[in-house]
This record gives structure tokens, sequence and C-alpha cells, in this order.
């Protein structure tokens, strides 16, 4: 029956692929024709896993993403920085994330790389680009600025529960509306309530209330819709950041979006990933000699000998829903670029900012960024012993370990390590008017979240500055992505490096060094070796020692400092 059911949805893909190539034919021929420089749409999800999505393999429906990547161009070796808020201030300013000032999270720890948030001689590329001539607006999680917390816990408890009122989440300076965005609508913090979400502001103003049926996927993408309406209306292109807060926990969604999914996980971890591997291997996605299926976390529970299965099985519901509904976001943003014939000459890069989340969010309990009760008072649940079930706003849970390793298939481990299941993204590239390789082609091509910056300047024609607002200005670190919408040409042998609370790689030459926290360094010929299954560290100490090396070198070059860090909290 799975079988069956793997090689139905493979033929549906392909049929699909080539349905969306034929209507792309017919919509875009009335498109505008007012500017040779694109529209550019970077859509980033939170928590994403590597196979969570249809066209890379999942089995949740994503037919927007998969109309996207059908009539695009997907990448099969890019990387993000495996950390949430490091990915967004590597993704905004081009260059690593220790670089911009954000080597961990939102603390300001008062060293160079540390500082929490977008240091002044940092350009976003919303700064960029409006230098250009661009209308520029933005959508969802910020999560680049120092948090502001209220000095008595209970206050903060209080502001979280929307029963107290402060007028600033973060400084106002590093506001989206003061780096470069015309229009804002979203999230100042990381983690939210979808269904009634802290630090929410319009612009820089606090949004007091939200409506009685609010769930802010929808608003993310209504608001993105609305600003794709009002820029279309001017003779100038646009950028628009669609920064999604799906599928971070807490897990939350629409019971009718759940009630699709009900069944879907009930057979369990092993099923699910097996599913994944077999139509990524028949999608083109992986070799299967090259990338052989890891092991699975946690294998020492097996699905039938889980007491839980009906909580594990409903929280992995609730993931693939929250995903199902910002998909169907995806396509009202598509639906706006047709009706207002943008959609010819507008780029649309959709990835993920990290795996999927292998933290258990019950046991962090309330606090901080966590609420404990709603805006009307009900408790809201923590269930450390899974007795409440996952979905509503009662409750605060996650899909844990298991289902993480899952969504991350076929690779080791899951955000915020530096294996390739924290650190790999899938990344899609959708342009009529600019894409030349095949519809559907995937591209080998390693990248990098720093390389937008590059990508974008060169197609907006626009001028990365050496001084912006009388601050020197770091060079940027990324490569355009440019060729690879032209040729499939691979450009394999790029050297990348990551450091995130300890964990670590250097990726160089086809070899990739890597360790967890507070663990020795393991050696993979990722060219060969994908999964990171066979360590070579003691065959060749020599490429040990010369990558280590590297590795030093480019932790002085970028103020990469974990253990003074660690020494600061």
């Amino acid at each position: 029956m799975n079988k069956s059911f793997n090689s139905i949805s493979i033929i549906f893909f392909s049929l699909t692929l080539l349905s969306f190539r034929a209507e792309s034919q017919r919509n875009y021929s009335g498109s505008k024709k007012k500017a040779a420089r694109p529209n550019i749409i970077v859509i980033l999800a939170d928590d994403l896993g590597y196979s969570d999505i249809g066209c890379y393999g999942g089995e949740i429906a994503t037919p927007n993403l998969n109309y996207l990547a059908a009539n695009g161009v997907r990448f099969s070796r890019f990387y993000n920085t495996s950390r949430c808020c490091p990915t967004r201030a590597s993704l905004l300013t081009g260059m690593y994330n220790h670089q911009a000032g954000i080597g961990e999270m939102t603390t300001d720890r008062s060293l160079p790389g540390y500082r929490g948030f977008l240091t002044p001689n940092t350009v976003t590329v919303a700064e960029v680009l409006k230098e250009a001539g661009y209308h520029t607006g933005m959508v969802g999680k910020w999560h680049v600025s120092n948090t502001i917390e209220q000095k008595d816990p209970q206050a903060q408890l209080r502001w979280l529960n929307h029963q107290e009122e402060h007028p600033l989440f973060s400084p106002i300076e590093q506001y989206p509306t003061n780096r470069g965005f015309e229009k804002y609508y979203g999230n100042i913090w990381g983690v939210v309530n979808f269904f009634d979400p802290f630090s929410l502001v319009n612009g820089t103003e606090p949004v007091k209330s939200v409506p009685a049926d609010y769930y802010h996927t929808n608003a993310i993408s209504d608001s993105a819709v609305s600003y794709i309406k009002a820029f279309s209306k001017e003779d100038r292109p646009f950028f628009l950041y669609v920064a999604e807060t799906a599928p971070h926990w807490p897990l939350h969604a629409l019971p009718e979006d759940i009630k699709k999914y009900e069944n879907t996980y009930k057979v369990g971890w092993d099923v699910i990933r097996e599913n994944r591997y077999k139509k990524m291997i028949q999608l083109g996605l992986i070799d299967s000699v090259k990338a052989a299926l890891s092991p699975r976390m946690g294998k020492e529970l097996s699905w039938e000998n889980n007491p839980d299965k009906e909580w594990d099985a409903r929280a992995m519901a609730v993931h693939a829903a929250m995903i199902d509904r910002m998909d169907q976001g995806i396509g009202k943003i598509i639906n706006v670029l047709k009706e207002t014939g943008e959609m010819e000459n507008t780029l649309i890069l959709f990835l993920s900012d990290n795996g999927a989340s292998p933290e258990n969010a019950m046991q962090y309990g309330m606090g901080f960024d966590r609420p404990g009760e709603t805006r009307n008072g009900q408790k809201i649940a923590y269930p450390v012993k899974k007795d409440v079930m996952p979905g509503p706003e009662t409750s605060f849970t996650s899909i844990g370990p298991r289902w993480a390793n899952v969504a991350n298939t076929p690779y080791q481990y899951a955000k915020a390590e530096s294996y390739e299941g924290g650190v790999r993204t899938p990344l899609i590239a959708f342009w009529p008017a600019g894409i030349k390789v095949p519809g559907g082609s995937i591209s080998e091509r390693t990248g990098h979240v720093m390389d937008f910056m590059a990508t974008f300047v060169e197609l907006a024609k626009a001028k990365y500055p050496a001084v912006y607002r009388g601050n020197n200005i770091k060079p940027m670190q990324g490569l355009s992505l440019v060729p690879a919408f032209a040729s499939k040409t691979v450009n394999g042998n790029r050297t990348l490096f990551n450091e995130h609370f300890g964990a670590r790689y250097v990726r160089h030459d086809g070899w990739k060094l890597v360790s967890r926290r507070n663990e020795p360094w393991h050696l993979f010929r990722i060219d060969d070796d994908e999964t990171e299954l066979k360590d070579l560290s003691a065959l060749h100490p020599e490429i040990v020692q010369k990558m280590d090396k590297m590795w030093q070198d480019w932790t002085k070059e970028n103020h990469v400092f974990p253990k003074q860090a660690d020494k600061a909290k």
C-alpha cells in the first residue's frame, strides 16, 4: 500500500509539472513589460524540513510550491546557517551572520560577532534595493534585533498574554522600517501564538488587537498581497520579503487543515521517512549511492511500542497543516502577481531558515516569549506528558526530534546543528523572464543564503556601498546565483563555514569537517557521502589539520569567538 501510494504521488507530481508548464505559458502572455529589472520576492519558511514540501519528497499538499518548482529550478545543495535569526542576518546582509552581528540569538553579548542585531557596518538588501529605486516591503518574522524585556517577570508574562501594553519590542532604530523597508507588518520577536501573536506591529506601531478569526499565516499572505497590489500601481520594481512563521512551534493550525492529515502519520516515523526517501530518489533530488538513508534519531523506540502514538501522529498532522496553509498563502501571492501582470518578470525564491526543529517546546514552559494565558484568560498548557493534544491556541507543543528527523530526510540531525540536517535547505527559484534552464530542473550548484545580496545587486543593477549613513560597510561575502539561472554548470567545490553555539563545519573541495558542540571534528567526503555516515578523520589526519587551520583563520576573520561568548552568558 505504501509503495503504491508513493508511486501514485510521483506520477501525480510528474503530471502536474506538465500541466503547470502549460498553464504558465498561457498566463504569462498578458504580463506587463514595464521594467527590465525584475521584481524580487523572498519567501522564507521557519523550521521547515528539507523533505517536507511535495516537490522535495514530502506527502504534504503544496501545489503552489510544486508549481513554482515545475516552472523554475530547485537547488539540491543550498545552505542556511542552522538557526532562525543567524540565517535571517546572513540573508539580509550578504555576509556570514557573525559579520552581521548575530552569531547566536538576539541578546547583546558585547562582542563584535554577538551583538544580537544587524550592526551599523552592514546594509540590508532592502537598503541597497531602495537606493536603486525599488519599492521595499516586508511581512512576517523580523527576529534580527535586540529584544526589550520587562524587568518584572510577572509584567513580562502579562505583556506576553496581551494583558499589559508597552510601546516597543526592540530598539526602534532596529525595526525593519529603519533598515530599508518602506512597509512592514509582522512580529518583531521570534516565537508567536499563531492566533494572537506577541510583538505584532504595523510599521512601528504595536497592533493592540486582532480579529476573533485571526491566524498569523493568513495575515502574512494577505498583507503580502496588499503590498503587491500597491507596488504594482507604479512603474517601479519592488522587493518583498515574506518571512513566514510556519511551521515553527507552537503547533497551531486551523481545524480544517488538520483534518486533511488526521490519518496520514498514524503509520509512524519509519514508513513516512522511507516513503520520502524513495520519492526523493525518483524525483532526482538525491542519489541513493551518494546519499544513503541515515539512521533514524531515537531508533531505540519503535512506532509499534510508542505509548504516545496518537499524540505524535497528531503533532505531525498539525505541522503538515501549518505548511499546507502557508502554501495556500503562496497561492494567493501567485494569483495577485498574475492579476497585476507582474508574474513574468518576478523572481520568487523559497527556502527554509534551518532544518526542522527537534526542540521540546513543552519543557520550556511559559516565560520570555512563551505566554501562560490567552488574551481572555484561558490557561495555555505545556503538556510534557503529552496529555493535551496539539493544534489549538490553548496548547504549546512541538514535533520533537524523531519527527524532525523525518522532516529532514535523508540527512542527520536537525536545527542548530552543522550536520546537513541542520543546514541544508530546499531552495526553489522561479522567474519566467529570467530563468533559462528547463522548468523542473535541479541544480547541484553549492549555494548559501548570503548569496542573495550579490544576486539582487546584479539583477537590480544596484550598487553595494562602501559607506552608508556615515558608516563604513563590510564587503559582501556571497556569490551571485544568476549563472545558475542560465546554465546547469555545477559550482560544487565552494568553501563554506558555519558556527552556532559551538556546532561548526568547514566545507571545502569535496570534503566536510563537522562537529557538534564540545565534540571533536569528524571528516566526511561530502560529495560521495552526503548523509555523513563514514567518518574518515582517522584515515586523513592531514586533511583534518588543514581544514581545522582554515576554520581557525575563518573564526579570526569573522569575529567567531564561541568560547568567549559562552563566558559572557
